[in-house]
């Protein structure tokens, strides 16, 4: 990976760079610009009021590594080709928490209103949805449920496969393994709990296998070009939109957009807005937009 933003002159040794905080190291100005700079333009994520977070995250690795200061180790992670640094750094400074039906409303809709449009406008029983920035899995998981629900004994008929993506290697393989604490399982009806999870040695549950099957994740960085071959039914993207700018977030949704079929939907967190004089999506109701069209 290469670093076309610069770099700083060399820093002074973080003994003599003390935050006054016990055990932090701090950056200088153009430590913090270079790095943060770099993650905006790669990611999308907006670091650039999070420096005591940088700071205190990081401290540990430069001590741990016995590096002098934070220039030495952003040499370490520009150097780095395999991408395993950088991801390690974003799953150090974003936070990746999750459980099921958050936010649960959305499911209820989902399935009261998403479900029959889409059940009733492809004949050919063949439904594209995307859960992007998917963390640890829960959301898409909490998905197959719901569609599970719906379709019932006719569940079989159709073609409900989820891509679930997010940049981060560590939550997408703890995603794949489907196993969480019963704290997850907190806003989960009963019902949901008995038919579509299993309990485990020492606690935790795990999703059925008939659910993970549903849903195939993939390493995407939203920053990058969108090349599906298809469009989507249903995008969610709930929760991610909080680390970018407006102008991020604004294209991004513009690129949503583009890749959303007819008629379909899009769903963000709660906490979330879209404006809606710089979009062509249909306000349906609170972190809810449809595509127009059929």
């Amino acid at each position: 990976m290469g670093n076309d933003l610069g770099r700083p002159q060399a820093a002074a040794p973080a003994s003599l760079r003390s935050t006054g905080v016990s055990g932090l190291i701090s950056l200088s100005d153009q430590e913090f610009n270079t790095l943060t700079s770099f993650v905006k333009k790669k990611y999308g994520i907006d670091l650039t009021k999070k420096r005591v977070l940088i700071e205190g995250r990081l401290s540990n690795v430069l001590r741990e590594r016995k590096l002098a200061n934070f220039q030495q180790y952003l040499d370490i992670l520009f150097k780095d080709n395999s991408g395993s640094e950088v991801t390690a750094l974003l799953n150090r400074l974003t936070t990746n928490h999750s459980y099921f039906m958050r936010e649960r409303e959305h499911f209820d809709f989902l399935q009261q209103t998403v479900l029959p449009y889409l059940e009733k406008n492809h004949p050919n029983h063949e439904l594209r949805i995307w859960s992007a920035g998917c963390s640890a899995g829960q959301e898409a998981y909490t998905m197959a449920m719901a569609i599970d629900e719906y379709f019932g004994s006719q569940k079989h008929l159709w073609d409900t496969t989820i891509l679930a993506t997010d940049i981060s290697m560590n939550v997408l393989e703890r995603a794949k393994k489907a196993v969480y604490p019963m704290d997850n399982l907190k806003d989960m009806p009963e019902k949901w709990r008995k038919k579509y999870t299993k309990a485990l040695p020492g606690g935790d549950i795990q999703v059925i296998e008939k659910i993970r099957r549903e849903v195939i994740f993939r390493p995407f960085n939203l920053m990058d070009p969108f090349n599906f071959k298809r469009p989507f039914d249903l995008i969610f993207c709930r929760n991610v939109m909080i680390y970018f700018d407006g102008p991020t977030k604004e294209n991004l949704i513009n690129k949503f957009y583009q890749y959303t079929s007819p008629g379909g939907y899009l769903f963000i967190g709660h906490s979330e807005v879209i404006n809606r004089d710089t979009t062509q999506y249909q306000y349906i109701k609170p972190a809810i937009y449809q595509r127009g069209g059929k």
